[in-house]
């Protein structure tokens, strides 16, 4: 997407300077400025705006609020320049104010909402943009941003849930750690000098030996655990490895149909949302795909997107990618037969995200006896390398 700056004439001859649209190319910028019944007498194009340097990221809980207080002033009869006019005023923090400064200035030159949310550099997500896009051409601003504020609600209440879930497994880990390296450095060093040449042996000399690295070299096992998370996150960017990552997350033997019931109601409420916002099929369910930041699920709704421009059902090309269960195959069928789509899949969202809630607290379940075998497992074979050898210590000085 380019960014062009330009200076125009309207009908009554006055001089539009210093305006900003976004398009792909010169002729849809063109057409763009000549659909808003201006003349363009000079224009170029930039590589950056004045927003770069003050780019700021949405988090889904600030969209949410952001959302929720658009939707109320422009249900209450508001005009879009004077709500964005109170909402950016609103904002206590410095770049989110300076990030909807520009969006209001923006749109108080005559630029549409949604190309002002463009041209914030990746400050909003392209759902979000898509959306409000869908609304301006529709006539339905207000329904538009409604929905955003239901979805982006949803999305944050189940991040909170994945959140506190995994605080106490985390905690778990944590102490495991922190229980391993307190034995290896304090613990282990005091029963040094009891111990003979010949205890020294087998599990107990490796303990010690390892003890004894740990307390001289931890930096070295900084570094390698460091060096690991480093490469582990280097090969996650490789698109093949991120496939087959991606594949065993929804794959997984254990955990694989719970993730994809958290999958599964994330991918229903955001198809709503964009279909019932008059987005057209096809981008929507490119788009639904995307939100799931999964790239095997994305892939296999390359061949569901060319399926579907070609007329065939919306129900037999997902049931062929094998991802989503029956239950919800069935369910996008019922609704495409009767029409009601959009609605149907406003329902099967909500029940996935109940089901989503208690996948979460299983697959939290799985996890936590894991932590406590390894923590166990750690100390227990501490005991099993020190407990011989103290004992034949306190024979030996019997």
């Amino acid at each position: 997407m380019k960014t062009f700056v330009y200076t125009a004439t309207d009908v009554q001859g006055n001089v539009i300077k210093n305006a900003k649209m976004t398009a792909e190319s010169v002729n849809e910028f063109l057409e763009k400025v000549n659909e808003k019944g201006l003349f363009c007498s000079n224009y170029k194009e930039i590589q950056g705006n004045k927003s770069s340097n003050t780019l700021h990221k949405f988090k889904i809980s600030e969209l949410a609020y952001n959302c929720r207080q658009l939707s109320a002033m422009l249900t209450s009869g508001l005009t879009l320049v004077k709500a964005l006019d109170i909402l950016y005023k609103e904002q206590t923090k410095k770049r989110p104010r300076q990030v909807f400064q520009e969006i209001y200035e923006e749109v108080q030159k005559g630029q549409s909402f949604s190309d002002a949310l463009r041209m914030q550099q990746g400050a909003f997500p392209n759902f979000m943009i898509s959306m409000i896009q869908a609304g301006e051409s529709s006539g339905s601003l207000d329904v538009t941003v409604q929905r955003l504020e239901v979805h982006y609600a949803k999305e944050a209440k189940l991040n909170n849930k994945i959140k506190s879930a995994l605080m106490y497994p985390i905690i778990l880990a944590v102490l495991c750690v922190a229980i391993v390296i307190i034995m290896f450095t304090f613990i282990m060093p005091t029963f040094k000098e009891l111990m003979t040449e010949k205890d020294m042996q087998g599990l107990t000399g490796f303990l010690f030996a390892f003890s004894d690295s740990l307390i001289a070299y931890w930096y070295i096992y900084v570094g390698v655990v460091l060096a690991i998370i480093f490469i582990i996150r280097y090969l996650l960017k490789i698109p093949d490895v991120r496939y087959k990552f991606d594949k065993f997350i929804c794959e997984g033997p254990a955990f694989g149909k719970l993730i994809i019931k958290v999958y599964t109601g994330r991918f229903a409420r955001t198809l709503s949302s964009l279909y019932s916002s008059g987005i057209p099929m096809v981008e929507s369910l490119q788009r639904s795909a995307a939100i799931l930041n999964n790239m095997y699920i994305e892939k296999a709704f390359i061949s569901v997107v060319d399926e579907v421009k070609q007329g065939e059902q919306l129900s037999s090309s997902i049931q062929r990618t094998g991802i989503f269960e029956s239950m919800f195959i069935s369910i996008i069928y019922v609704g495409e037969e009767s029409g009601a789509l959009d609605t149907i899949l406003e329902k099967s969202a909500d029940f996935y995200e109940d089901e989503s809630d208690s996948a979460i607290q299983r697959l939290v379940g799985m996890i936590e006896p894991v932590m406590i075998i390894f923590m166990g497992g750690a100390i227990g074979t501490v005991i099993a390398g020190i407990l011989p050898a103290i004992y034949n210590s306190m024979e030996n000085i019997g």
